[in-house]
């Protein structure tokens, strides 16, 4: 073929010359608007059916690199090592927390059992209180000395030219070793009255809130709480190791006038202490009746006689007990 025949064939029709036309910027093929416009509506409500996809290709396998099985030694080192980690960390986190909240405690042996005082022919273990009913407590000042019988009971005030010769003194052993201070007058030693003399708020002479002539809380001659005189204890309390008193005299109580006129009755509770002879002592109402009743009770509670209270079944010992007197007319 000529070069004048290529030519001739290149340029002819218009199917060859989509290369040039598309160079100059002409379009491959002019359709009209309504052409255009009619494919589209076609389309849209009448699309052609396209045969169904054929698949030609072959799958190839991939192994999956996250498809790993697990190691059971790793697993077990791994748990061990951050569970070892995670309880040193709890134990000396949770060691500085007790020692910041922990409390000062008391390191030291309490002895509990039966205080022994130095051997004497009184045993120690009483008290002893007074007073002169003052509104007042007993004011502060130095223990007066320790004599076996005092005569004088001690007292705020110092008498000058006494008719009695004799200091102020307390029944208490001279062996035992008491709390005491430098305060120019006699007092207790705890009292918060520092600013006037006074005797405090029992009675039976001496000074505290007791009775009995001595110094203190107690009933006796003797200092601090407790029966009796001496000093070293209180009473007992009925119950394990010690028994109650038993009664074995009781006369009964007699109605007041005024209380049988107006055919008034009750009961009236009465406390006590029953000393080591079984003798009743400091007897007071705690629950009242009225119209002379209460003293008729106390009058009667006066005269009772135990079989005084016993600790492990072979000692005698002073304790605190209640006694209802029953006042029935009928």
């Amino acid at each position: 073929m000529t070069l004048e025949e290529k030519n001739d064939q290149r340029g002819a029709g218009p199917e060859h010359g989509h290369e040039l036309d598309a160079f100059l910027g002409k379009a491959f093929e002019e359709k009209p608007l309504w052409a255009d416009l009619w494919e589209s509506v076609r389309d849209v409500f009448f699309p052609v059916k396209l045969p169904p996809l054929q698949l030609t290709s072959t799958p190839i396998p991939v192994p999956d690199r996250m498809a790993v099985k697990p190691n059971p030694w790793a697993i077990g080192i791994s748990t061990t090592v951050n569970l070892t980690i995670l309880l040193i960390v709890l134990f000396f986190v949770g060691k500085k927390v007790i020692e910041t909240v922990k409390q000062q405690g008391l390191n030291v042996n309490i002895d509990i059992s039966d205080y022994n005082a130095p051997k004497s022919d009184t045993k120690a273990g009483g008290g002893g209180g007074g007073g002169d009913r003052s509104p007042i407590v007993a004011n502060k000042g130095k223990l007066p000395e320790k004599v076996p019988d005092p005569i004088t009971p001690p007292t705020p005030v110092t008498i000058e030219h006494p008719k009695l010769p004799e200091p102020a003194a307390i029944n208490v052993q001279k062996d035992i070793q008491l709390p005491d201070n430098n305060m120019p007058m006699i007092g207790l030693h705890n009292s918060p009255n520092v600013t006037m003399a006074s005797a405090g708020t029992g009675n039976g002479a001496g000074m505290g809130s007791g009775s009995g002539g001595g110094l203190g809380s107690g009933y006796g001659n003797g200092y601090g709480p407790g029966y009796g005189g001496n000093t070293g204890g209180g009473l007992e309390r009925v119950g394990g190791r010690v028994s109650g008193p038993v009664p074995i005299f009781q006369p009964e109580a007699e109605f007041s006038d005024e209380a049988r006129r107006a055919k008034y009755q009750g009961i009236c509770v009465v406390q006590l202490i029953v000393d080591a002879q079984g003798n009743p002592q400091n007897v007071h109402v705690i629950r009242t009746l009225g119209m002379g009743l209460d003293e008729k009770a106390m009058d009667a509670v006066r005269r009772y006689k135990f079989k005084p209270a016993m600790k492990d079944g072979k000692t005698p010992v002073p304790v605190m007990i209640t006694v209802e007197v029953d006042f029935h007319l009928y």
